[in-house]
């Protein structure tokens, strides 16, 4: 949706401070969406238009969540603010609070605080151990033996709780991952250990290597989690854009219900710039705008008895809906789900680390036991054979297996944000490598949603400006931002018919602007002149075609828009293939049959309509002007305006994946060296913890270079 300059650079307000302060805890509060919302004087400008009205009694706005907190005053409901704040230029939409879910990151602070445990704990126990490598006497040994102890078991069962709780439940499920080897190493090195100091027989103990694995374990995992953005579910986002309450007209005057009480043949009301909250019949003529759900640019003019479905925008004139779904059956709620399918889809993706468990927890097993069960029948000295075992398990454990993924991942997911990219998704890396087929949408993904005009005459353009600043129409709104700069003309008796446009007195006649054949038409006394709007190639867009088909990548443009101007568009970029006037169930069917075909694909959109599509893709990203259900529902978000991104996602995805593989064939040659020398009973605790430490840091400088 095209929006006037940000009223919030000129508007004043009262302090964030003060508003807080009127909001006290136990009034009930609304939320409402400002998905156009970008910078302070934004926050500035809704909280100064909220300030002014009597219905709201305080106002707070969330830029990082492009969200307002209202507090109303009693007997008044939203209507007024989301009129006052449409009326100013700031796009909103009711959002129901109980559908989200607040924000926070208690997994990454929970494996932060295990990781300082170990880390410190290892760091001393290290530092404890150093006088027993060096020849400490047996009595100052067997102290220094409890003082490790002390430290490190405490610390281990804090820190190693992930992986004892997951190979737990690995266990009981009947498999095996990648946690259970790790634990039973673990566990092993601190029962030989704490046996080795109760009994006071050995010259060494293995709680410093319990530990290093430990922390080098918790660091890999805490980068994993970090790679990517903790995101709130789409299908959960869909639903908070859905109205919690509406004006239902019953026989005795109005009343505000809650949107799940309404019924079939119940009549609600709707003002201009509303959101239909479910599926219904028009009691009269009216105008709607179905952009975020079909992809359709212009308006679409519906006429009395016509079908209304939820999530379209009522423009221009109040109208009364008849009910004919109830919400849960809704089309916004259809598309919801749609949404969850393919999500659910995309999360059953297993990464590389996954497969490798697979293969490496049941090798380790076999050979830990192996080197058991030959070293006990060839000495007969079952203590020696379980510190052997114990050797095999902490020298092979996955260390530099387990950080070659998440190091890679964490260093191109950041090389990719300072680019421009966001990445999201655990897998996104490894999946983006993997594309060969790349699905564009059009409107607001191709171009940038700003029309073009050609020259007019500046008579001309004041008029037509005059004519679209007194319309609600997003053809109008887009005519006005292409004129912005000139002056409008004065016209009186501004009316405006839904259906056929707006019209006007300018000197004593009649002036009307109107849909035509090639976009909005101006209606002069003497003449009619086309306004035809051409949508404007989003920066980068033409490079990135070119680039990918250089790459003999499959392309194609999908849109809910008339196949004329997906066309155009498409012959101007270069793009052969075009899937247009599609819905947005077709669009996520048209990803389905791409990779039925055995196409790997990469959509590319920003709208309503192409959530299901994004999150069925086999990868997906969106631009930052995007919704904030299509932004969720991707893989990734484009922070800039540049499509070249994409081509640069791609291309550090394929690095990172041979980075991957680089790693995983460093480890593969660690565990080659390190194995026989624990099977062979010749590794100690300071050299396992040593070799282990060493191949995690080689592995996480193989990962950051450039």
């Amino acid at each position: 949706m095209t929006v006037a300059a940000c009223p919030g650079c000129v508007a004043g307000a009262p302090s964030a401070e003060a508003a807080a302060q009127r909001i006290a805890e136990n009034d009930k509060a609304i939320h409402l969406a400002l998905p156009q919302i970008r910078c302070a004087a934004c926050i500035a400008g809704v909280e100064g238009v909220l300030a002014r009205l009597p219905s709201v009694k305080a106002a707070r706005v969330n830029l990082g969540a492009k969200r307002v907190r209202i507090v109303l005053s009693p007997g008044y409901d939203a209507s007024a603010a989301l009129q006052a704040l449409n009326d100013a230029g700031f796009e909103a939409h009711e959002l129901d609070a109980t559908a989200l879910r607040p924000a926070g990151d208690d997994t990454g602070r929970r494996l932060l605080a295990r990781a300082a445990v170990a880390g410190f704990a290892m760091m001393n126990v290290m530092a404890v151990s150093v006088a027993v490598w060096s020849g400490a006497g047996d009595i100052t040994r067997e102290m220094f033996h409890w003082v490790s102890a002390a430290i490190a078991l405490p610390a281990l069962a804090f820190s190693a709780v992930p992986f004892f709780a997951s190979a737990s439940v690995a266990l009981r499920a009947g498999r095996m991952n990648m946690d259970v080897p790790i634990a039973l190493a673990i566990l092993l090195a601190a029962a030989t250990s704490l046996y080795e100091t109760f009994a006071a027989t050995g010259a060494h103990t293995w709680f410093d290597a319990a530990l290093s694995l430990t922390f080098f374990l918790l660091v890999g995992r805490y980068l994993e989690h970090r790679a990517r953005a903790t995101a709130r579910s789409a299908a959960a986002e869909l639903t908070a854009l859905e109205l919690p309450r509406a004006t239902r007209l019953t026989a005795t005057g109005r009343e505000t219900v809650d949107v799940s009480a309404l019924v079939p043949d119940d009549r609600i009301a709707l003002a201009a710039g509303a959101r239909a909250p479910v599926d219904g019949i028009a009691l009269g003529a009216v105008m709607v705008d179905r952009s975020a759900l079909t992809g359709e640019a212009d308006p679409v003019a519906v006429a009395a008895g016509g079908p209304i479905c939820a999530g379209e925008v009522i423009l221009g004139t109040p109208l009364t809906l008849r009910v004919t779904r109830r919400a849960e059956d809704s089309t916004l709620r259809r598309l919801a789900a749609l949404v969850e399918v393919a999500e659910t889809g995309k999360h059953r993706y297993s990464g590389i680390a996954d497969r490798a468990a697979r293969l490496y927890a049941p090798v380790v097993h076999g050979l830990a036991a192996l080197a058991f069960v030959v070293w006990w029948a060839l000495t007969g000295d079952f203590y020696h054979a379980i510190a052997v075992a114990t050797a095999t398990l902490i020298i092979t454990c996955p260390c530099a297996l387990a950080l070659a993924i998440p190091a890679v991942t964490a260093a191109m997911t950041g090389r990719l944000f300072r680019a421009g990219v966001l990445l999201k998704s655990p897998t996104a890396l490894e999946r983006l490598a993997e594309i060969d087929t790349v699905l564009f949408d059009k409107t607001g993904t191709l171009t940038e949603g700003v029309a073009r005009l050609p020259a007019l005459d500046a008579e001309v353009a004041s008029v037509a400006l005059a004519l679209a600043q007194a319309s609600d129409h997003p053809a109008s709104r887009a005519l006005a931002a292409a004129l912005q700069g000139q002056m409008p003309a004065d016209l009186r008796d501004l009316q405006e018919v839904p259906g056929e446009g707006v019209c006007g007195l300018w000197h004593e006649a009649r002036v009307s602007l109107r849909r035509g054949q090639e976009g909005p038409e101006l209606h002069l006394p003497d003449r009619s002149i086309p306004l035809p709007l051409s949508e404007t190639p989003r920066a980068g867009a033409a490079e990135v075609v070119s680039a990918l088909r250089g790459r003999g990548m499959e392309l194609a443009m999908v849109t809910g828009d008339t196949a004329q101007r997906a066309e155009a568009l498409a012959n101007t970029l270069g793009i052969a293939t075009v899937h247009a006037a599609v819905r947005p169930e077709d669009k996520a069917g048209l990803v389905r049959d791409m990779a039925a075909r055995g196409r790997r694909v990469l959509m590319v959109g920003d709208g309503l309509n192409d959530t299901a599509a994004l999150a069925g893709a086999h990868a997906s990203l969106a631009p930052a002007t995007a919704l904030d259900a299509a932004r969720v529902a991707s893989d990734g978000v484009m922070l800039g305006d540049d499509l070249s991104a994409v081509a640069d996602t791609l291309r550090l995805a394929r690095r990172a994946r041979s980075r991957i593989r680089q790693n995983l064939g460093l480890a593969a040659a660690y565990n080659a060296v390190a194995i026989p020398v624990a099977v062979m009973g010749f590794a100690t605790p300071l050299m396992a913890a040593a070799v282990m430490s060493s191949s995690s840091i080689l592995v996480v400088l193989n990962a950051v270079r450039r």
